[in-house]
Protein backbone atom coordinates (compact mmCIF):
# COMPACT_ATOMS: atom_id res chain seq x y z
CA UNK A 1 0.00 0.00 0.00
CA UNK A 2 1.58 3.23 -0.92
CA UNK A 3 2.33 5.74 2.07
CA UNK A 4 0.90 9.15 1.88
CA UNK A 5 2.22 12.12 3.18
CA UNK A 6 1.13 15.79 4.00
CA UNK A 7 2.63 18.93 3.31
CA UNK A 8 1.34 20.19 6.85
CA UNK A 9 3.58 23.73 7.73
CA UNK A 10 6.03 23.16 5.23
CA UNK A 11 6.59 26.40 3.17
CA UNK A 12 8.42 26.64 -0.01
CA UNK A 13 11.73 28.18 -0.17
CA UNK A 14 11.92 28.95 -3.53
CA UNK A 15 10.08 32.27 -4.29
CA UNK A 16 8.28 31.15 -7.64
CA UNK A 17 7.89 27.53 -6.15
CA UNK A 18 5.87 29.33 -3.10
CA UNK A 19 4.17 32.02 -5.80
CA UNK A 20 2.74 29.21 -7.14
CA UNK A 21 1.59 27.15 -3.79
CA UNK A 22 -2.40 26.72 -4.21
CA UNK A 23 -2.78 26.63 -0.85
CA UNK A 24 -5.20 29.34 0.43
CA UNK A 25 -6.54 29.24 -3.12
CA UNK A 26 -10.87 29.15 -2.89
CA UNK A 27 -12.32 26.23 -3.83
CA UNK A 28 -16.36 26.51 -4.92
CA UNK A 29 -18.78 24.22 -5.99
CA UNK A 30 -22.10 24.82 -7.93
CA UNK A 31 -23.79 27.73 -8.54
CA UNK A 32 -20.74 29.60 -7.57
CA UNK A 33 -21.51 28.32 -3.63
CA UNK A 34 -18.08 28.82 -1.85
CA UNK A 35 -17.16 25.68 -0.09
CA UNK A 36 -13.61 26.56 1.45
CA UNK A 37 -10.22 27.10 0.75
CA UNK A 38 -6.78 24.99 -0.01
CA UNK A 39 -5.42 24.07 3.21
CA UNK A 40 -3.02 21.23 2.69
CA UNK A 41 -2.26 18.29 0.05
CA UNK A 42 -1.75 14.70 0.91
CA UNK A 43 0.99 13.17 -1.80
CA UNK A 44 1.83 9.83 -2.62
CA UNK A 45 6.11 9.84 -0.54
CA UNK A 46 7.20 7.46 -3.14
CA UNK A 47 6.46 9.93 -5.96
CA UNK A 48 5.46 13.13 -5.08
CA UNK A 49 2.14 12.88 -6.73
CA UNK A 50 -1.22 15.13 -5.19
CA UNK A 51 -3.69 12.17 -4.41
CA UNK A 52 -6.08 14.11 -2.42
CA UNK A 53 -6.69 18.08 -2.04
CA UNK A 54 -7.42 18.73 1.75
CA UNK A 55 -10.30 21.75 1.55
CA UNK A 56 -10.65 23.60 4.71
CA UNK A 57 -14.19 24.87 5.11
CA UNK A 58 -14.37 27.86 7.50
CA UNK A 59 -16.21 26.20 10.34
CA UNK A 60 -19.32 25.47 7.91
CA UNK A 61 -18.84 21.48 8.18
CA UNK A 62 -18.40 19.87 11.53
CA UNK A 63 -15.54 17.92 11.06
CA UNK A 64 -14.16 21.68 9.24
CA UNK A 65 -12.18 19.58 6.59
CA UNK A 66 -12.95 17.49 3.72
CA UNK A 67 -10.76 16.36 0.84
CA UNK A 68 -10.97 15.75 -2.81
CA UNK A 69 -9.22 14.00 -5.51
CA UNK A 70 -7.08 15.73 -7.53
CA UNK A 71 -9.32 14.72 -10.73
CA UNK A 72 -12.29 16.36 -9.57
CA UNK A 73 -10.67 19.43 -8.83
CA UNK A 74 -10.36 22.45 -11.87
CA UNK A 75 -10.14 25.77 -12.73
CA UNK A 76 -12.90 28.17 -11.76
CA UNK A 77 -14.00 30.05 -14.67
CA UNK A 78 -15.33 32.47 -12.67
CA UNK A 79 -12.80 33.35 -9.94
CA UNK A 80 -8.78 33.71 -11.44
CA UNK A 81 -6.40 31.69 -9.34
CA UNK A 82 -9.10 29.47 -7.48
CA UNK A 83 -10.72 26.06 -8.21
CA UNK A 84 -13.95 24.42 -8.13
CA UNK A 85 -15.54 21.07 -7.26
CA UNK A 86 -18.73 19.09 -8.72
CA UNK A 87 -19.83 19.15 -4.78
CA UNK A 88 -22.54 20.84 -2.68
CA UNK A 89 -22.19 21.72 1.22
CA UNK A 90 -25.28 19.02 1.45
CA UNK A 91 -22.81 16.62 -0.86
CA UNK A 92 -19.76 17.03 1.31
CA UNK A 93 -21.84 16.31 4.60
CA UNK A 94 -22.78 12.62 3.80
CA UNK A 95 -18.90 11.93 3.53
CA UNK A 96 -16.98 10.51 6.31
CA UNK A 97 -15.22 12.97 8.16
CA UNK A 98 -11.77 13.23 7.82
CA UNK A 99 -9.07 13.01 10.11
CA UNK A 100 -5.29 13.66 9.21
CA UNK A 101 -4.40 11.43 12.05
CA UNK A 102 -5.59 8.53 10.31
CA UNK A 103 -2.71 9.29 7.59
CA UNK A 104 -0.35 7.49 10.65
CA UNK A 105 -2.46 3.86 10.64
CA UNK A 106 -2.30 1.86 7.00
CA UNK A 107 -5.05 0.05 8.34
CA UNK A 108 -7.27 3.27 9.31
CA UNK A 109 -6.36 5.38 6.02
CA UNK A 110 -7.77 1.63 4.24
CA UNK A 111 -10.90 1.94 6.05
CA UNK A 112 -11.87 5.52 5.98
CA UNK A 113 -10.78 5.41 1.82
CA UNK A 114 -13.16 2.75 1.68
CA UNK A 115 -15.78 4.09 2.86
CA UNK A 116 -14.80 8.11 1.28
CA UNK A 117 -14.75 5.83 -1.95
CA UNK A 118 -18.18 4.05 -1.36
CA UNK A 119 -20.00 7.67 -1.25
CA UNK A 120 -18.59 8.28 -4.46
CA UNK A 121 -19.86 4.72 -6.22
CA UNK A 122 -23.02 4.60 -4.00
CA UNK A 123 -23.75 8.09 -2.65
CA UNK A 124 -24.55 11.82 -3.86
CA UNK A 125 -21.01 11.79 -6.83
CA UNK A 126 -22.14 10.42 -9.47
CA UNK A 127 -19.61 7.76 -10.86
CA UNK A 128 -19.59 4.65 -12.64
CA UNK A 129 -18.54 1.96 -10.48
CA UNK A 130 -16.57 -0.67 -11.59
CA UNK A 131 -14.41 2.27 -13.95
CA UNK A 132 -12.79 5.10 -13.34
CA UNK A 133 -15.36 7.62 -14.96
CA UNK A 134 -16.71 10.13 -13.58
CA UNK A 135 -20.29 11.99 -15.20
CA UNK A 136 -19.01 15.32 -14.90
CA UNK A 137 -20.65 18.27 -17.10
CA UNK A 138 -19.30 19.16 -20.19
CA UNK A 139 -17.56 22.44 -20.67
CA UNK A 140 -20.25 23.67 -22.65
CA UNK A 141 -22.89 22.97 -19.84
CA UNK A 142 -20.52 24.97 -17.84
CA UNK A 143 -20.50 27.87 -19.90
CA UNK A 144 -24.33 27.93 -20.50
CA UNK A 145 -24.92 27.79 -16.51
CA UNK A 146 -22.77 30.42 -16.05
CA UNK A 147 -20.86 28.34 -13.20
CA UNK A 148 -18.37 26.23 -13.51
CA UNK A 149 -20.09 22.97 -12.60
CA UNK A 150 -23.72 22.29 -13.05
CA UNK A 151 -25.33 21.15 -9.59
CA UNK A 152 -27.25 17.94 -11.48
CA UNK A 153 -30.55 16.40 -9.77
CA UNK A 154 -31.25 12.81 -9.51
CA UNK A 155 -33.77 13.31 -12.39
CA UNK A 156 -30.67 14.51 -14.66
CA UNK A 157 -28.80 11.00 -13.48
CA UNK A 158 -30.51 8.55 -16.04
CA UNK A 159 -30.33 11.40 -18.60
CA UNK A 160 -26.60 11.65 -18.38
CA UNK A 161 -26.03 8.18 -17.56
CA UNK A 162 -27.41 7.03 -21.27
CA UNK A 163 -24.69 9.59 -22.85
CA UNK A 164 -21.72 8.31 -22.76
CA UNK A 165 -19.32 9.16 -20.29
CA UNK A 166 -17.36 12.07 -19.88
CA UNK A 167 -13.52 11.66 -18.49
CA UNK A 168 -13.02 13.39 -15.43
CA UNK A 169 -11.93 16.97 -15.88
CA UNK A 170 -8.06 17.54 -14.70
CA UNK A 171 -6.82 21.43 -14.26
CA UNK A 172 -4.37 21.06 -16.94
CA UNK A 173 -6.57 19.35 -19.22
CA UNK A 174 -9.87 21.18 -19.01
CA UNK A 175 -8.09 24.73 -20.01
CA UNK A 176 -4.65 25.77 -21.25
CA UNK A 177 -2.05 25.93 -19.27
CA UNK A 178 -0.64 29.21 -19.78
CA UNK A 179 0.95 31.17 -16.66
CA UNK A 180 -1.04 33.06 -14.49
CA UNK A 181 -4.05 30.32 -14.60
CA UNK A 182 -5.08 28.12 -11.76
CA UNK A 183 -3.89 24.98 -14.19
CA UNK A 184 -0.47 26.66 -14.16
CA UNK A 185 -0.18 26.95 -11.01
CA UNK A 186 -1.67 23.32 -10.45
CA UNK A 187 0.94 21.74 -12.68
CA UNK A 188 4.12 23.90 -11.47
CA UNK A 189 2.71 23.03 -7.73
CA UNK A 190 2.70 19.55 -8.21
CA UNK A 191 6.21 19.57 -10.11
CA UNK A 192 7.66 21.54 -6.80
CA UNK A 193 5.73 18.87 -4.73
CA UNK A 194 7.68 16.43 -6.82
CA UNK A 195 11.20 17.56 -5.78
CA UNK A 196 10.81 18.73 -2.49
CA UNK A 197 8.86 15.77 -0.95
CA UNK A 198 12.08 14.41 0.65
CA UNK A 199 12.29 17.43 1.94
CA UNK A 200 8.92 17.90 3.10
CA UNK A 201 9.45 14.63 4.55
CA UNK A 202 12.16 15.13 6.67
CA UNK A 203 10.25 18.76 7.66
CA UNK A 204 7.49 16.15 9.10
CA UNK A 205 9.94 14.07 10.89
CA UNK A 206 11.94 16.52 12.57
CA UNK A 207 8.44 18.11 13.64
CA UNK A 208 7.33 15.07 15.10
CA UNK A 209 10.73 14.57 16.87
CA UNK A 210 10.72 18.34 18.21
CA UNK A 211 7.21 17.40 19.67
CA UNK A 212 8.25 14.44 21.23
CA UNK A 213 11.03 16.08 23.15
CA UNK A 214 8.71 19.14 23.72
CA UNK A 215 6.04 16.66 25.41
CA UNK A 216 9.07 14.61 27.19
CA UNK A 217 10.06 17.84 28.71
CA UNK A 218 6.97 18.54 29.99
CA UNK A 219 6.81 15.29 31.87
CA UNK A 220 10.03 15.74 33.09
CA UNK A 221 9.31 18.79 34.88
CA UNK A 222 6.20 17.21 36.41
CA UNK A 223 7.96 14.37 37.50
CA UNK A 224 10.33 16.98 39.12
CA UNK A 225 7.09 18.76 40.70
CA UNK A 226 5.55 16.14 41.99
CA UNK A 227 8.75 14.73 43.88
CA UNK A 228 9.41 18.52 45.05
Amino acid sequence: MPRYGTLGDYRFSDTEEAANDIRGSNIYGPKDQKLGEVDDAIFDEATGAIVYVVVDTGGWLSSNLFIVPPEEVRPSLQHESDFLVDLTKEQIERLPPYDGKDLTSEEKWADYERRYRSKWALGPVMHREGTDRNITPTTKQQLDANSGAIETSSDDTGELDARSAVEPLHPEVSMGVSANTPAYRWTTFEDALRRRREDVLQTSIDNAKRADRETMSEGERTDRRKAG
